[in-house]
């Protein structure tokens, strides 16, 4: 494993586990059993990645490759489960907005940049991290019976996604050293979506607050 794959794997488990704790705090708050935790934590932290393997014809998936992300989460529903609840208590809930944010900037970043990896231009790149980013939430929230996050939320969050793809791509072609365009572009995409969520930076004429 060169270099820049062993950094785009690092970014990857960033990205899975961040997703998964979302996912475990989204189940916890709709009350779910532990079948209900897993099943949402699983699709929250892969669902994003399996469709960008779809789409660009990627064998195994990328959770099949590496199995043991599935028993790490499986580990994590069943030690912590139990904890979820006292810590929804003790725990601000901008820890959680944290948790996705993070999903969101990593798993975008290494969206695109498998996909220039794969001789996507720049733009198709650009979408296939933001889709990659984005939709493992849209699985979870469907799943709890909520219209998706990012078409409601009214703060930027696929834009986050778009702009971090972006900086990555213009890192890159500028010969940025790929490790350090990756950790910068996925932490400007975190960041952009934090910042929009802390300030209130609204899409639309009003923002509607969602503060989960």
């Amino acid at each position: 494993m060169n270099e820049a794959k062993a950094f785009l794997f690092v970014v990857e488990v960033v990205a899975v586990l961040a997703c998964a704790f979302s996912g475990f705090a989204e189940a916890q708050r709709k009350d779910m059993d532990l079948v209900g935790v897993y099943v949402v934590a699983f699709v929250t932290a892969f669902g994003g990645g399996t469709l960008r393997d779809i789409l660009l014809e990627r064998r195994p998936f990328f959770w099949v490759e590496h199995e043991a992300y599935p028993i790490v989460i499986l580990a994590m529903t069943l030690l912590a489960t139990p904890m979820m609840r006292l810590a929804q208590r003790i725990v601000p809930n901008p820890a959680f907005v944290v948790a996705d944010a993070v999903g969101l900037g990593f798993f975008s970043i290494t969206g695109v940049a498998l996909s220039l990896d794969s001789g996507m231009s720049p733009f198709v790149a650009t979408m296939m991290g933001v889709v990659t980013g984005v939709f493992g939430g849209v699985l979870r929230d469907v799943l709890l019976n909520e219209v998706p996050m990012v078409l409601r939320d009214g703060r930027p969050y696929a834009i986050a996604a778009f702009f971090g793809c972006w900086l990555y791509v213009l890192m890159t072609r500028a010969g940025v050293n790929p490790a350090l365009a990756l950790w910068s572009a996925a932490a400007a995409t975190t960041a952009f979506r934090l910042l929009a969520w802390r300030y209130d930076w609204s899409i639309k004429g009003s923002a509607s607050r969602d503060d989960r």
